[in-house]
């Protein structure tokens, strides 16, 4: 069964280029190294060449995963979001109750998480916590040492 991914336009723009990239510079890549390969004689003992051909089955196998990702990938139209709610593309500032750090992220799909950046996928821990609250609303997240509790101070789009 296939799985629909929400993507932003900056995301999906992402993903195209990784495929193309993977079609029109590795896959070549690959076949020019299968046929130096080829040519350097008796196949049956030639560990160069079964490197590349496993090298090529792996890449086919990559390309073949991204085109049936791009193919449920559905892009978010970010001016119909509801800021009311925690969604995916909101931006949410959240206060741990612990401590009293307050974290900013904005909420992506999971191939688009990049903690670095503040994206935080909301299939993640936190990400599924905060889903679907509006401001004010404590979210209770467990995670493996416990549980923690954020508040949801403010929601925005990114």
């Amino acid at each position: 069964m296939s799985k629909v991914s929400y993507y932003t336009e900056e995301g999906l723009k992402k993903l195209r280029d990784e495929l193309d990239h993977l079609k029109s510079v590795e896959r070549p890549k690959v076949s020019q190294q299968i046929a130096e390969a080829r040519d350097k004689g008796d196949l049956s003992e030639n560990a160069e060449y079964d490197a590349a051909k496993e090298a090529q089955g792996l890449l086919e196998l990559r390309i073949a995963k991204m085109e049936e990702t791009l193919s449920n990938a559905r892009l978010i139209d970010e001016s119909q979001l509801d800021i009311s709610k925690a969604l995916v593309l909101s931006h949410v500032k959240i206060k741990n109750l612990s401590n009293g750090k307050t974290m900013d992220y904005t909420l992506v799909a999971e191939s688009e998480a990049d903690l670095k950046s503040g994206k935080i996928s909301v299939t993640s821990p936190i990400g599924k916590g905060l889903l679907g609250k509006s401001v004010g609303e404590i979210a209770e997240i467990s995670v493996p040492n416990g549980s923690l509790k954020f508040e949801i101070l403010q929601i925005s789009r990114s």
